[in-house]
């Protein structure tokens, strides 16, 4: 009789035991289902978890070579329009494309695909302003410089742009590049520059345009690249910000640097698609060269631009039997060294960083060790 209630009383309590077993492993599985509900949370729909998702989908290799295509897309696409279609209005194009971008930036706005932006606090607007302006004056200078000025004049201009970002980021900064980068910078503007300054037409008004381009281009990488790398932007979200102060700018900009006669022209549906397509390719070069300011620099995105002049001129040699003259032949193959081997240096440092910085999280643990054994 003993021996069945013990049986019994073992069976209440084992049974109890099992109960409060499921419960403890159902509070579990909910806990994890709110961890992860959170995490996801946390991915998207945060500033610092829409960064990451770009980090992690959009390498510096993806970012480069995304903005590598399109900008060679849409070079054909604006000799097409300016071209072929006649829209001699640079301004106008420019405020067209960046019209378009910010339409195309609504519609993914309204459909909660748009990455969030980072806190208000975080980002003073004054800030976002400077770089609005600077991004209007930058996009729309360069295609007047380019309108106005020789191909060889326009390209000293470019060439330029480089040592003003190292002085700029130094100034901004106090970023210092080492002396093989200056090396190496400096190979690549004198082969960019034997490659394509094939002509130096003097023109006063071309010129103050063009040297009036210089640094707002340098200020607009440096903003874009710094941005994202330092404040948690991602580049739709910072684009989406930035645009409309742009449009006001480039609207500004149109009476005085653009001709008489936009309202006059024929706007059929061949001309229309020809702006409408070069329209696209600007948003997407917008959107690739700030993917690519984000995973890089300022200064590695000049470096893809020489680059992309440099492989247009040799392509051009090799598949369409162009003769661009030796000379340029010689230039763009030492500007492509002197990229190689800014490259590689580029490699070796980031290399040696991610070797020192677990070191010193591993050292800062040991200290942590020993302070909580003292």
């Amino acid at each position: 009789m003993m021996f069945k209630g013990m049986e019994l009383i073992s069976s209440v309590f084992g049974r109890k035991l099992f109960l409060k077993r499921k419960d403890s492993d159902a509070g579990e599985a909910a806990r994890a289902l709110e961890e992860l509900r959170g995490s996801l949370y946390n991915e998207l729909r945060t500033s610092e978890g829409a960064k990451r998702q770009q980090q992690r989908l959009c390498s510096p290799v993806v970012a480069l070579t995304f903005n590598f295509l399109v900008s060679v897309g849409i070079i054909m696409g604006n000799k097409l329009v300016m071209g072929k279609v006649g829209f001699n209005y640079p301004i106008l194009l420019t405020l067209i494309h960046y019209t378009s971008a910010w339409l195309l930036l609504a519609v993914l706005k309204a459909l909660s695909l748009l990455p969030p932006s980072p806190p208000t606090k975080t980002t003073p607007f004054s800030l976002l302003f400077a770089l609005g302006a600077v991004m209007a004056f930058a996009s729309g200078l360069a295609n007047t410089s380019l309108k106005h000025n020789s191909v060889g004049f326009y390209q000293m201009a470019k060439i330029a742009v480089t040592p003003t970002i190292v002085v700029a980021e130094f100034i901004l900064f106090r970023k210092i590049v080492s002396f093989y980068k200056v090396l190496a910078l400096a190979v690549v503007s004198v082969g960019v520059a034997v490659a394509t300054v094939t002509d130096l037409e003097f023109n006063m008004f071309g010129a103050c345009i063009a040297i009036a381009w210089i640094i707002p281009s340098a200020i607009n990488k440096i903003l874009w690249s710094n941005l994202q790398q330092k404040r948690n932007w991602t580049a739709l979200a910072l684009m989406w910000k930035t645009t409309p102060i742009t449009i006001f700018f480039l609207v500004a900009l149109m009476p005085w640097l653009d001709p008489p006669g936009a309202l006059s022209f024929k706007w059929n549906l061949n001309n229309s698609m020809a702006v409408l397509i070069s329209a696209l390719l600007g948003f997407l070069l917008q959107w690739s060269g700030a993917l690519a300011l984000g995973a890089t620099s300022a200064t590695s995105h000049v470096v893809l631009g020489q680059f992309k002049t440099c492989v247009i001129l040799l392509g051009g040699y090799l598949l369409f039997s162009s003769d661009p003259g030796y000379a340029s032949i010689c230039g763009a193959f030492v500007a492509i060294c002197g990229m190689s081997v800014y490259t590689s240096l580029n490699i070796n440092e980031t290399r040696d960083t991610s070797n020192h910085i677990p070191k010193q999280t591993f050292d800062n643990q040991n200290e942590k060790t020993v302070a909580n054994g003292i």
